[in-house]
């Protein structure tokens, strides 16, 4: 038996926030789908060169009213970064809280606009302590 990965999909209430997000993580939007009758979008985004790994940006254009407030039933997507310090403070000039800074070097949490927690972890090993992330405390969950 054969199995191959397609994608995670999560629902979203603000498409163009939550594409503005995935962007700012450094993915592209690989595939777009919109259905008149079903009355949705789906986006799908990827890293660069890796369509076959992408997060599903699901629409529903009448609203989702049944999105629960913290999302922790999900758990998190993951993301693998070259410089863990360089994108946090991409990610934080931008108005992304860091929930749980890089104080190791290896890794991060951030949450998305629909508050999906993504996890961010430093390819290769740890960049050493640096400041303001060494010594910054986390903020709300992860």
């Amino acid at each position: 038996m054969k199995i191959r990965y397609l994608h995670t999909m999560v629902r979203v209430l603000d498409l163009d926030a939550s594409i503005a997000f995935y962007r700012l993580l450094g993915l592209e939007e690989t595939r777009r789908y919109e259905s008149p009758q079903g009355r949705f979008t789906l986006v799908f985004m990827a890293p660069p060169g890796q369509p076959d790994c992408p997060v599903e940006l699901t629409y529903n254009w009448d609203g989702d009213t049944g999105l629960p407030s913290d999302s922790r039933h999900f758990g998190h997507l993951a993301y693998a970064v070259e410089n863990i310090y360089d994108l946090c403070a991409h990610l934080q000039a931008n108005g992304v809280t860091i929930n749980r800074p890089p104080r190791d070097g290896r890794m991060a949490f951030v949450r998305s606009p629909d508050n999906i927690s993504v996890e961010l972890l430093q390819i290769g090993d740890p960049l050493p302590p640096s400041e303001p992330w060494a010594s910054m405390p986390s903020t709300g969950h992860w």
